[in-house]
């Protein structure tokens, strides 16, 4: 049976950790849901359709990869889908014990979800969108942290 992966995020924006754990994904498992979700703790910076444009035009190669937005629960979302895999990027020890909360809330909700870790390349394991952001909001070149579309959107956000 193929396998749906969701690899959810607020993703405001993508960074090329994302998009690490996102391609790798994409090699594991036969779809890879690319879901935003609005985090109401934050306050982000690009609307919930500037991130899904972003992420389809950094993820146009990967053809079994797709872009969705949910509200709520990841759990509910997860089940209107149809999908018991959760995808999930660790960077540092630190991620580990917030993920782990999150992890364990979500199989009492639903005891059939399975979420799988991947840690991210070292490369990017310092990488997040807010280091992203506050660098790019004093104009420094995140070029190398983030794609070329996601680049320029972060240059006509802080003009």
């Amino acid at each position: 049976m193929p396998k749906t992966a969701i690899c959810p995020g607020s993703f405001d924006p993508i960074t090329y950790g994302h998009l690490d754990i996102i391609r790798r994904g994409a090699k594991i498992f036969d779809h890879v849901i690319v879901a935003v979700f609005n985090n109401r703790s934050k306050s982000p910076l690009f609307s919930v359709e500037e991130r899904l444009e972003l992420i389809r035009e950094a993820t146009k190669d990967l053809p079994n990869v797709s872009c969705d937005v949910s509200q709520g629960l990841l759990v509910d979302y997860a089940q209107k889908k149809n999908v018991d895999v959760i995808l999930r990027g660790l960077r540092a020890v630190s991620d580990f014990e917030y993920e782990m909360q999150i992890t364990s809330m979500n199989r009492k909700l639903d005891e059939n979800i399975e979420t799988f870790f991947m840690m991210t390349n070292n490369q990017y394991s310092f990488l997040s969108s807010s280091i992203v952001k506050e660098a790019a909001k004093y104009q420094s070149d995140v070029s190398d942290l983030v794609p070329e579309v996601v680049a320029n959107a972060l240059k006509e956000k802080y003009k």
